[in-house]
């Protein structure tokens, strides 16, 4: 990948380089995000060498390339960044230009399942409610929290909270952590049965409908249920 960009650049029309809207042209090319960033090195991966090209007018060539989708979006580039370049979202903007159909195979079917279903594991609200209260009765158990129950759909809650498609799937015991603080805070709380999933697919594709559409469920919720605050754990 790297070198057939690099083979590029020799033939490059600097006037390009304009076009593209965001900051990246501030780039020193210090390599303090490089040194940040978690998975620089993989598969070459450099965040410095991705504005770069990108400053050079190489969209297309990064667009279709590995190295947007090996970026973890952890926005730790950005907070070292001496020039305030918004790399993680310039990432995302990278990726919103790569074809649906091109879309990496997890990012493409959660996004699928999230819009069709409301949660990127289709898992069909019967069964997400039996897991919210299988966890709770598990918490029940404990000394403490007899008689502890998970408040679902509660019209008039305090609180809103978001659910990580993860703990309804691999980490359910992730999910005691916060019932517990919440019971011991004597916390006024509530899940929704609908619509619950916590993380933006669409922020990960790229995909700017996406992220209104399930942030527009979300917002829908809280009115539904009458809620004011909403904890976003994603």
């Amino acid at each position: 990948m790297t070198n057939d960009i690099a083979d590029q650049i020799e033939d490059l029309n600097p006037e390009c380089c304009r076009a593209w809207p965001y900051e990246q042209d501030a780039c020193l090319t210090c390599a303090m995000c490089a040194s940040a960033c978690p998975v620089a090195g993989v598969d070459d991966f450099d965040p410095r060498k991705m504005v770069r090209l990108v400053s050079l007018g190489m969209v297309d060539q990064v667009a279709h390339s590995r190295w947007p989708w090996i970026c973890t979006m952890c926005g730790k580039c950005e907070q070292i960044c001496p020039m305030g370049i918004e790399i993680a979202d310039l990432t995302r903007h990278i990726r919103s230009m790569r074809e649906e159909d091109k879309i990496p195979g997890i990012l493409h079917k959660g996004l699928t399942a999230a819009l069709q279903t409301g949660n990127n594991l289709s898992l069909p609200k019967e069964d997400f409610i039996f897991i919210l209260e299988d966890v709770a009765e598990e918490i029940a158990e404990e000394p403490g929290f007899e008689g502890f129950k998970v408040p679902i759909d509660k019209q008039g809650a305090r609180v809103l909270t978001t659910i990580h498609n993860k703990l309804v799937n691999t980490h359910t015991e992730d999910l005691k952590h916060w019932w517990k603080i919440f019971h011991s805070a004597g916390e006024d709380w509530t899940v929704a049965s609908d619509n619950w999933e916590g993380t933006s697919w669409g922020y990960f594709t790229g995909n700017d409908d996406a992220v209104k559409t399930m942030a527009g469920r979300i917002v829908e919720n809280m009115r539904r249920l009458k809620i004011n605050t909403l904890l976003w754990p994603e």
